[in-house]
């Protein structure tokens, strides 16, 4: 009987731990943790039970040359640790956002392309059925001609669940807790934007906050075509929708309802169509899809070709919030 190949989890928050628990479910793979903090690993291991093997530290971890690493760590971890993995032999499956910056996800990048390893991210949305429906209609012309997306979400659950509070020392949380809404622009529309024009700021009196606490991000295309998002620290109960407006047709989908409404120009004709709102399938998916491109029987989802791209949006994003002016993404500058 073939061995089981080994798949260490990093990091054991909540988005680790329901990692941890489907990939456990598969069977056909040996499940390891890889957790620093003793609190963290107590928790997991009174939710799921103990693991076939627990490492206390990510270097002697790597030092064991796993085949397969998750990585759900901070932010600002996934650049190193992703990099070790990489040069360790690992594939590995990092956690969005790629990085805390724009330089160290150009790293992730260069070390990929040299590294003969998969490396993805953890853009699970991509795999989200109401999500995957809205694509394609884009793609199979419906819509007809797609001139807006917008991506809306408000969100104050976020802090009151945050663990760390890390949002309220850290300018630009809120686009690093949302870089689902940037990938999701080039994945629905197929190509990156040219240029980033972003309005916010912190306003109210919300017992949690951080800077800036509401954003506008308006991306401008080489096209007749607009992407626009909206995220706020300040929405309770949280609102999360995507619409996109075409010349021949709409349509609206509220991931929070899984409810998608459809509009159609020439009949005046409306309809719904409804996508189920559990969460585990979509990490299943989205599994299965790494552990296909590792097999080599696909491409992998979320490569650091196209996951960098919101790095560059988010970064333009804070740079035009703080200058007042519109800002060239780097594919673009001259």
């Amino acid at each position: 009987m073939a061995l089981k190949k080994r798949i260490v989890v990093v990091g054991l928050g909540s988005i680790g731990r329901r990692h941890a628990r489907l990939l456990a479910q598969r069977g056909d793979l040996e499940v390891e943790w890889c957790e620093s903090e003793p609190a963290a690993l107590a928790h997991a291991e009174a939710e799921l039970g103990r693991a076939s093997h627990v490492h206390a530290s990510f270097t002697a971890m790597i030092e064991t040359r796993p085949e397969l690493v998750v990585i759900a760590t901070p932010h600002g971890l996934h650049a190193a640790q992703a990099i070790a993995a990489l040069q360790a032999g690992a594939h590995v499956l990092c956690e969005k956002p790629m990085a805390d910056t724009l330089a160290a996800a150009s790293e992730m990048l260069r070390v990929e392309r040299t590294a003969g390893r998969i490396l993805t991210f953890g853009f699970q949305l991509h795999f989200n059925p109401g999500l995957r429906r809205l694509r394609q209609l884009v793609c199979g012309g419906e819509l007809g001609t797609v001139v807006h997306v917008h991506c809306r979400v408000g969100s104050y659950i976020t802090l009151v669940n945050s663990r760390s509070r890390y949002q309220e020392h850290t300018e630009g949380a809120l686009l690093m807790d949302y870089t689902h809404q940037p990938d999701l622009l080039q994945w629905i529309l197929g190509e990156p934007p040219v240029a980033v024009f972003a309005t916010g700021g912190r306003g109210g009196t919300p017992e949690l906050s951080s800077t800036p606490n509401f954003i506008n991000v308006n991306c401008d295309y080489a096209q007749p075509l607009i992407g626009t998002i909206h995220l706020n620290y300040l929405q309770m109960p949280e609102r999360h929708e995507y619409e996109i407006v075409g010349d021949r047709g709409w349509a609206m989908f509220d991931l929070n309802t899984g409810r998608l409404r459809r509009g159609q120009r020439v009949d005046q004709r409306e309809w719904t169509e409804e996508f189920s709102l559990e969460r585990d399938p979509v990490y299943t998916a989205e599994h299965e899809a790494f552990l296909e491109a590792v097999a080599g029987r696909r491409e992998p989802e979320s490569p650091a070709r196209t996951a960098i791209v919101s790095m560059q949006i988010i970064e333009a994003a804070l740079a035009s919030w703080r200058s007042g002016r519109r800002v060239l993404l780097p594919s673009v500058q001259v």
